[in-house]
């Protein structure tokens, strides 16, 4: 069994409160996971109202170097942490300039916590796979970007990473945001993974509007035939309401408990 508890997203549940960011922990045949910190310490807050103890977790993942998904560390004491090597690259979104990027540097994070990057999968369990860097292989994801790194270059977020889990019934995969895009995510854990089936698709999809990227993923997700559809995070409402209109979804909140 999956066990997914929803520590921080961006809608507030009935006896938690939200904040932009994300912060799964993940439970799979005896292996306690943290995906993500949201962007303070609410995900501790929530999981104290969750009954949930933060002394249980057996490693960090961090998706990708951004404030909303990662400035939570801060605000723990330690632990394994797997993550990117660029996710403590300075960047900055194009609009307005403004910083997006972690507040620990690398050094102050490899001080605090065990820190492992890599931009290759790597085994966190028999069952849990970090994907590591997600090539950008369709020609309809990742094609723009509205953030940029110190010296003016478009970042793509190649940090942006998922983790995968393996199941009888397929693989389920996590994402934070999905800047990647999600169906070069799915692609990516199919090939590193061996298993051609997906069992569901949970997270940041990164998809904003009925645009061609949002429709060709559902198709995908349909040539598929994929269980779960899990939207949430940075998926806006008019994708979210295409994705309605094919699956069976419903909006993630925090204190939110799914298992499958």
């Amino acid at each position: 069994m999956i066990k997914i508890s929803i520590l921080t997203d961006n809608y507030p549940g009935r006896n938690t409160t939200a904040e932009h960011g994300l912060s799964y922990f993940i439970e799979h045949k005896g292996t306690r996971l943290l995906f993500d910190t949201g962007q303070s310490d609410l995900f501790l807050l929530n999981a104290s109202i969750m009954g949930i103890d933060m002394a249980d977790i057996d490693v960090i993942v961090l998706s990708h170097g951004h404030f909303d998904h990662g400035d939570g560390l801060a605000h723990l004491p330690g632990g394994k942490l797997v993550c990117h090597p660029d996710c403590f690259i300075k960047r900055y979104r194009n609009a307005d300039h403004s910083y997006l990027g972690l507040k620990q540097s690398y050094q102050e994070t490899a001080k605090k916590f065990d820190l492992v990057t890599t931009d290759k999968p790597y085994k966190i369990s028999d069952t849990i796979l970090f994907l590591g860097e997600i090539p950008r292989i369709t020609g309809f994801e990742s094609t723009r970007t509205a953030f940029s790194l110190e010296d003016g270059i478009p970042d793509f977020v190649p940090d942006d990473s998922a983790v995968a889990i393996l199941t009888e019934q397929g693989l389920f995969v996590i994402t934070g945001c999905g800047h990647a895009g999600i169906v070069n995510t799915l692609e990516h854990a199919k090939k590193v993974t061996n298993e051609n089936r997906l069992y569901g698709i949970m997270g940041g999809f990164h998809l904003k509007k009925k645009d061609r990227q949002t429709m060709e993923t559902i198709q995908y997700l349909l040539d598929h035939k994929i269980t779960h559809v899990i939207p949430s995070h940075c998926t806006a409402f008019p994708a979210l309401v295409q994705f309605s209109e094919k699956f069976d979804i419903r909006l993630p909140k925090t204190g939110d408990v799914i298992s499958f």
